[in-house]
């Protein structure tokens, strides 16, 4: 695990109705799920209570682009919402592709025996289990962080 940075990692699923958010032990063995945070004004705020409950050296934030690989509406609100998120927390913030994530989410609820609709409500924080753990096994596997890093206020002119 020669390239591995220690520490706990937040991972988040910013959708238009809800944020999924996922964490992951020191090590980085297992990312599991936290909570559904209501996507409101008010998002930010939690998100800022949860990074002074679990103190994460980073959060990684779904990057929903498109098959090709381009932007959508989505991939620019996962970005304002991870500028903002890098902002009021002042903890560094990557961007992973999340092509896939919900995809896996979902199939995964559905192999577990849950249907859509009562799955909804945690389908966000599966994803974002997904994700974060996908983004820990690419950086194991690598020695590199995953996606790219979110610059700090300070960082751009």
């Amino acid at each position: 695990m020669s390239g591995f940075r220690r520490g706990v990692r937040l991972g988040i699923d910013v959708g238009r109705a809800r944020v999924g958010v996922a964490r992951c032990d020191p090590d980085g063995m297992l990312a599991v799920p936290v909570e559904t945070v209501p996507r409101s004004e008010t998002s930010i705020d939690r998100l800022v209570e949860l990074a002074a409950e679990y103190e994460p050296m980073e959060f990684v934030v779904g990057l929903p682009v498109n098959m090709q690989g381009a932007d959508t509406a989505s991939t620019v609100d996962a970005r304002e919402f991870a500028a903002a998120l890098r902002t009021r927390t002042g903890v560094p913030v990557r961007l992973v592709d999340e092509r896939l994530s919900t995809v896996s989410a979902h199939a995964a609820l559905r192999s577990s025996g849950r249907n859509q609709k009562n799955s909804r409500s945690i389908v966000d924080q599966v994803a974002a289990v997904v994700l974060l753990q996908q983004a820990i096994d690419m950086e194991k596997s690598t020695g590199n962080p995953a996606g790219a890093a979110v610059p700090s206020d300070e960082e751009h002119p």
